[in-house]
């Protein structure tokens, strides 16, 4: 539980981190809340000779809400997500699915730039993001550019940002409709065995719109395009979510761990999935 010896930095500016990364390549990760990257570290899973701590750079924190947009500093912590009142009522899957992560002691640091950024399948925020449609904001030496959620995750712990870009803000619309955060977990602060977010929207009765996507079932997030489009146009019964559930257990690719074997992670998913529309339904 000892990591290896790494150069530890704190710039003040971005153009400091910038710098930094340039100079060292694969060899630096810049450092958000850390409850990603220092359990990695110390169990030696990774190997991180230059440690860029983003702490001191102003202006990376922050909640905004303006004109249907909300936008999330990377620095921004989950505590802050659960405590800010608008966010809650603009998007109240948000704070769902912040109060799920591990436990209150990690929620103070954790930050939601550090959960998405890192590209590990079983963190809570990138499958979420996919569900909200977020837009990923970069800066690296050669400007700001921006990558969908749902185009930002390649494969485990391998995601769109280049190595000498950092990951600055999030943004997204609104939410509307009903909506749910649902998880199954072995114990507090352990991943997910499965989970899912849900949004949903209704008109005369039946399902307008559905944005659905799930964690840790895969080595990315899955936002399934096709369980979405199984509730279009339905009254969300049993039968239209007896769809969803299949039309994301055909996109889902779940591994064996000490979490289950493969026939139950199915099986969970297909619970959890079940539950989060039904209640994300009841709410729209």
């Amino acid at each position: 539980m000892i990591p290896a010896a790494f150069e530890y930095y704190r710039p003040t500016s971005m153009e400091g981190v910038l710098a930094l990364l340039q100079e060292h390549g694969d060899e630096a990760r810049v450092l958000a809340g850390g409850h990603s990257l220092i359990p990695m570290m110390k169990l030696r899973m990774a190997d991180v000779p230059h440690l860029i701590d983003l702490q001191g750079i102003a202006g990376l924190s922050g909640i905004t809400i303006d004109g249907g947009t909300i936008r999330i500093g990377t620095m921004t912590t989950q505590h802050d997500i659960i405590a800010d009142a608008a966010l809650t009522a603009a998007a109240p899957i948000m704070a769902e699915a912040a109060l799920q992560i591990a436990d209150p002691q990690v929620r103070y640091m954790g930050t939601v730039g550090g959960n998405v950024a890192n590209g590990d399948p079983g963190n809570d925020m990138p499958g979420l993001m996919q569900c909200l449609d977020a837009q990923f904001h970069l800066i690296g030496p050669d400007g700001e550019r921006t990558v969908a959620a749902r185009d930002f995750y390649d494969s485990a712990y391998m995601t769109a940002r280049e190595d000498d870009e950092v990951l600055t803000a999030i943004t997204f619309a609104v939410p509307v409709g009903g909506h749910a955060y649902e998880k199954q977990k072995r114990k507090i602060g352990d991943y997910a065995t499965a989970a899912a977010a849900v949004q949903i929207s209704k008109e005369g009765g039946k399902v307008a719109a559905a944005s659905i996507a799930m964690t840790n079932l895969s080595d990315t997030p899955v936002w399934s395009e096709a369980a979405g489009a199984a509730l279009v146009g339905t009254d969300c019964g049993a039968d239209a979510i007896k769809a969803a559930v299949a039309a994301m257990l055909a996109d889902i690719d779940p591994t064996e761990d000490n979490r289950g074997p493969v026939a139950f992670k199915r099986h969970v998913a297909g619970i959890v999935l079940g539950r989060a529309i039904a209640r994300a339904w009841s709410r729209a």
